[in-house]
């Protein structure tokens, strides 16, 4: 059974840089042919694709946070991690990692943690 766990700040105030981290267990962030995503969804509104890594190590990320957003990882620690810069409070949400199994068929999920930024 895979299990994500999130880790991170869950307050940030404008302009700081956001670094979230997920867990992985019961399963290798190398297995073939899975990507690993994130996810967030802001208050009243629908989950936002953020984007992956993959079990290659390759990344794709939302064209709209592109410019903001790396994903990277750890092989060792069997974790990948969000970077996000210069955040607003724009970017407040729950913020969930995700295994994809392919075509954004999500199979397993974290808890999801809160990012709140605010001044």
């Amino acid at each position: 059974q895979v299990q994500l766990q999130e880790s991170g700040p869950g307050l940030l105030t404008p302009s700081q840089s956001l670094s979230l981290t997920c867990t992985i267990s019961g399963g290798s962030i190398t297995t073939d042919y899975y990507y690993w995503s994130w996810l967030r969804q802001p208050p009243g509104k629908g989950l936002e694709w953020i984007g992956h890594i993959a079990y290659s190590g390759g990344t794709d990320y939302n064209p709209s946070l592109n410019s903001r957003t790396t994903i990277s990882r750890d092989t060792a620690e069997n974790q990948f991690t969000l970077h996000l810069t210069s955040v607003t409070p724009a970017d407040t949400a729950v913020y969930f990692c995700a295994r994809d199994a392919g075509y954004y068929c999500y199979d397993y999920w974290g808890q999801g943690t809160q990012v709140t930024v605010s001044s």
